[in-house]
C-alpha cells in the first residue's frame, strides 16, 4: 500500500483507540475508558491490525501484550494525540471551565509539603475538568528528555544553576537550616564547622545520575564532605526518620519549619554558609506559547507566590 493511500485510511479516532489499547492492554479497558462498545473497539483493532500488517497487540497468558511492532507505535501515537490537542484547543483559547486537557508535571518533593496539594487543589477549583499527572524526579528519570518528547509539561524543583537549555521561571528562594530531634546533642551544646560535617546525616537520593545536590555540591567547592549515614529517595519521609533519631537534615526553612508543629524536631542554624535554595520550574520551547501550559505555569506561579507569604 503506498504512503497515501496509508494515510487516507487513518483519522484520529484509529489513534485514539490504537494508544488506548496499547496503555491499556486490554480491549474491554479500552472501550471502558473510551466510553464505546467492546464490538466497535474490537472492530477499530481488526482495522489497525489491517493496516500495519501486525497483530499489535496478542494474548500473554490470562492478559494481552504489544507486539515489538505495536510498542513501537505507543509514544508516536500519544504524540499525536498530544499535537492535536494543542492544535485545536490553543486555536479556540485555553477556557479553563470547559477544557479537558491533562497536565503532566515532574517535581521534586524537596517542595513545601503543602506546595502539590496546593497547586492541584488551585487546578481542580478553576478547571474541574482537567486531569492531572504527577511524576517524580528520580536518578532514573531524564527530565530533559521527557519535556522535550512531550511527555511532562513542566518540572519544578531546586537548582543551583538550571540548565540553560530550557525556559525557566523562579518561583522562590530559601534560607539553608538544619532539621534535629529534639534531643540531639547539637540542642544542648550547639556545633561548629567540624562538629556539624562529623554529625550523622540524613540526605534525598540524588534526582538524577551523577547528581549530589545542592548542599554537597557547595560542600565540594569548598573541599569538604559530610558524613551521610542514610539516604532515602522519599524527601517526605526524612522529617520523621529525624525526629526519631540523631540524624542531621540540611535544607531549606520553608520546607522545615512545616514539620515544628507535627514531630519532636527544631531548627538549628547551621554553621556553614549556604546560598540560598533556589526553587524554579523548567519548560520545553515546544509548550512556551501554548495558552493551556502557560494558564499552568501561572498556577504554578502564583502558589509559589501565595506559600512564601505565609
Amino acid at each position: 500500500m503506498k504512503d497515501q493511500a496509508l494515510f487516507d485510511k487513518i483519522d484520529l479516532h484509529l489513534i485514539r483507540v490504537l494508544n488506548t489499547v496499547l496503555t491499556e492492554r486490554s480491549v474491554s479497558r479500552a472501550a471502558i475508558r473510551l466510553g464505546m462498545y467492546q464490538p466497535a473497539v474490537s472492530a477499530a483493532l481488526r482495522r489497525l491490525r489491517d493496516l500495519a500488517g501486525d497483530p499489535i497487540l496478542v494474548r500473554s497468558g490470562a492478559g494481552m501484550v504489544p507486539t515489538d511492532a505495536g510498542l513501537r507505535m505507543m509514544e508516536p501515537s500519544a504524540s499525536i494525540l498530544r499535537a492535536a490537542e494543542v492544535l485545536f484547543s490553543d486555536a479556540r483559547g485555553f477556557d479553563p471551565a470547559t477544557a479537558q486537557t491533562v497536565f503532566s508535571l515532574a517535581a521534586s518533593d524537596y517542595l513545601d509539603p503543602q506546595f502539590l496539594p496546593q497547586l492541584v487543589m488551585q487546578i481542580k477549583a478553576q478547571a474541574p475538568l482537567c486531569r492531572v499527572e504527577m511524576r517524580g524526579l528520580s536518578p532514573e528519570s531524564d527530565y530533559r528528555a521527557h519535556l522535550a518528547q512531550g511527555d511532562i509539561d513542566i518540572v519544578i524543583g531546586n537548582w543551583a544553576a538550571p540548565p540553560d537549555d530550557l525556559h525557566m521561571g523562579r518561583l522562590f528562594d530559601d534560607e539553608v537550616v538544619c532539621l534535629v530531634s529534639n534531643d540531639h546533642p547539637a540542642v544542648r551544646r550547639g556545633w561548629d564547622a567540624r562538629t556539624w560535617l562529623e554529625a550523622e546525616h540524613i540526605a534525598p537520593t540524588p534526582t538524577h545520575l551523577g547528581a549530589r545536590g545542592v548542599i554537597d555540591d557547595h560542600l565540594e567547592q569548598l573541599g569538604l564532605r559530610r558524613n551521610i549515614m542514610v539516604r532515602c529517595p522519599h524527601f517526605g519521609l526524612i522529617p520523621a526518620m529525624v525526629a526519631s533519631s540523631l540524624l542531621v537534615l540540611t535544607t531549606g526553612r520553608q520546607y522545615c519549619e512545616r514539620y515544628l508543629d507535627q514531630l519532636p524536631v527544631q531548627i538549628l542554624p547551621c554553621p556553614l554558609e549556604f546560598p540560598r535554595m533556589m526553587y524554579y520550574q523548567l519548560w520545553h520551547e515546544r509548550t512556551h506559547a501554548s495558552n493551556s501550559a502557560r494558564w499552568l505555569r501561572e498556577r504554578v506561579r502564583s502558589v509559589a507566590l501565595a506559600l512564601r507569604k505565609d
